[in-house]
């Protein structure tokens, strides 16, 4: 399986749980401590465009100043989220999107590979936070995770430096594929709201 083919796979496991969020749930803690749901969900619309343009390698602003900016209120958040996700699948699904150099607000080039599987890994890390913050169970593919895990094998150091991570909590080497990508990024799979 390709790492185009993937990216559409990640969009249709995240889409339910989106879906599957009620509205007395926006303000319900996530296990990425600095977000509640409302703020996660905010966070994905504010990086999609960035995302996006990263994958079409025509670099787009997010959409407002500050993620807290992005309102959810008065609006189809649910819709949003996933026109966001269905142009993640646009831009990333086309092999070329994955070659080359990529730009994303910065002006610097940087692989188009490793912004691909960033995206990769925040849909199903991102997408396992608002599952668990909102009781849901959603089903991943297992070639995804094991390529999402081999992603993180190599990058969550590097998420570490940039404090996107915390430090990875220790689980068993024949623990679930997502219970180890989760713990790489410094949650605990365990995590219950």
């Amino acid at each position: 399986m390709s790492d185009s083919e993937f990216i559409t796979l990640a969009a249709g496991s995240v889409s339910p749980i989106v879906r599957g969020i009620d509205e007395s749930q926006l303000t319900a803690p996530t296990p990425c401590t600095e977000y509640d749901v409302r703020a996660l969900l905010n966070h994905l619309l504010f990086w999609g465009p960035s995302l996006v343009g990263a994958g079409h390698k025509d670099p787009v602003p997010p959409p407002a100043e500050d993620e807290a900016d992005v309102d959810l209120t008065g609006g189809d958040w649910a819709k949003a989220v996933e026109r966001n996700l269905e142009g993640l699948v646009g831009a990333w699904s086309r092999p070329e999107a994955w070659e080359g150099t990529t730009r994303m607000v910065s002006p610097d080039g940087v692989p188009a590979s490793m912004i691909g599987g960033m995206v990769l890994s925040e849909l199903v890390v991102h997408g396992w936070d608002l599952a668990r913050a909102s009781g849901q169970v959603p089903v991943w593919n297992d070639a995804l995770l094991n390529r999402v895990y081999a992603e993180l094998t190599e990058m969550a150091s590097m998420g570490r430096e940039m404090g996107a991570y915390g430090p990875e909590v220790p689980v068993a080497e024949s623990a679930p594929t997502l219970d180890r990508i989760v713990a790489l990024t410094g949650r605990d799979p365990s995590w219950k709201p």
